[in-house]
């Protein structure tokens, strides 16, 4: 097992990454936890509750199970009060724990119930797709979507720790693996030029899974995304480089409809658009702007955007989380491994979109 800490000013925690981890998770659960709430979806659940349960079991604490309909497109309110409905109707207390069993979506979710539920409670981040592990279940952002933009309501809300069992990524369909490399690339891109290098040269083995090779691509990408949300928890400066692609990636997934392309799928797409604007703006060289898309493509994620339309997308980046005063804000690379967010005037968006992206009919 190896261990990458987090600290931030909303909580201090280990990210526990190893083979089998899943047995463990009556390790991260304090003394005086009350009951326990298992939240997961029916794909996840028929694969691993009964391990959770069990490895919870040693506690001796009350345990009730939550299934989610599963996907992107239940990442919203009324999916969100069936945690709360079960809470309640169940008297879950002020002690109690939940667990987020599942991909990107669960962890969202429980986490934001968490923040709520009570006015805060505790919760543990069991993240089963390679996105989940080396992204989302990191760092404290939780929410839900909104039909005019990609987790718009939510909260900053750190949980007690995250549990990585690399065990549970040979479930995973080749998507899911290409969407979780897609982030793991990313952290190279922002901050870190050699491990970008090491991925580049890699491939074969990431997408592979092989032990050794995938277990230290996570416990970088978690490295790299501890020191980031340790130095800005909230995003008011640094942290918003973890969105390098997203910009044009939350665009694409809100322009199609949740949960028609997987997330990192979009972020991959998204960081070819978005280096792409940066050779237009802050210098990158078009030859590093075709190493990302090679590599993007390598990795088995989309590397043409969708047909939305040029204005269709202004306007949905406009609704970015980033964007102030109506201004579009991007994270753009002058180089791999250093990252700068700035504004960039429309017309040179336009004609990003025009060069990158399909036309609308």
């Amino acid at each position: 097992m190896t261990t990458v800490q987090v600290n931030t000013p909303g909580g201090r925690y280990p990210i526990h990454i190893g083979a089998g981890r899943l047995r463990k998770l009556h390790e991260s659960v304090p003394d005086n936890v009350t009951a326990i709430a298992i939240v997961t979806n029916p794909t996840v659940g028929s694969l691993y509750l009964k391990a959770a349960r069990e490895s919870l079991a040693h506690t001796d604490k009350h345990i009730i199970e939550i299934t989610l309909p599963d996907g992107e497109a239940h990442k919203n309110w009324e999916t969100l009060q069936t945690i709360f409905d079960a809470l309640l109707e169940n008297r879950f207390d002020r002690k109690c724990l939940l667990v987020a069993l599942g991909g990107g979506v669960i962890g969202d979710m429980v986490g934001f119930a968490a923040a709520c539920y009570m006015r805060g409670v505790r919760f543990l981040q069991v993240p089963t797709t390679l996105l989940a592990q080396v992204d989302s279940s990191v760092g404290g952002k939780t929410g839900i979507n909104h039909p005019l933009g990609k987790n718009m309501i939510g909260a900053f809300y750190q949980p007690i720790a995250v549990e990585i069992d690399t065990n549970v990524l040979h479930t995973l369909p080749e998507r899911e693996v290409a969407a979780g490399l897609a982030e793991v690339i990313k952290y190279g891109l922002i901050i870190d030029d050699e491990f970008f290098n090491w991925c580049e040269a890699r491939v074969s083995a990431l997408k592979a899974l092989d032990e050794e090779t995938i277990s230290y691509a996570i416990q970088r990408s978690c490295e790299c995304k501890a020191y980031v949300v340790g130095e800005d928890e909230r995003e008011s400066g640094l942290r918003a480089i973890l969105n390098f692609g997203h910009t044009f990636g939350h665009a694409i997934e809100a322009g199609l409809g949740y949960g028609d392309w997987l997330h990192g799928e979009a972020v991959g797409c998204g960081m070819i658009q978005a280096a792409t604007l940066s050779a237009h703006t802050v210098g990158l060289d078009s030859a590093t702007v075709e190493r990302i898309r090679n590599l993007v493509h390598a990795i088995g994620c989309p590397v043409k955007p969708p047909n939305l339309g040029t204005e269709r997308w202004i306007e949905l980046m406009q609704v970015d989380k980033k964007a102030e005063g109506g201004q579009i804000r991007f994270v753009l690379l002058p180089e791999i491994g250093k990252a700068v967010v700035q504004t960039a005037p429309l017309n040179v968006v336009r004609d990003v979109l025009h060069k990158t992206a399909v036309p609308a009919l």
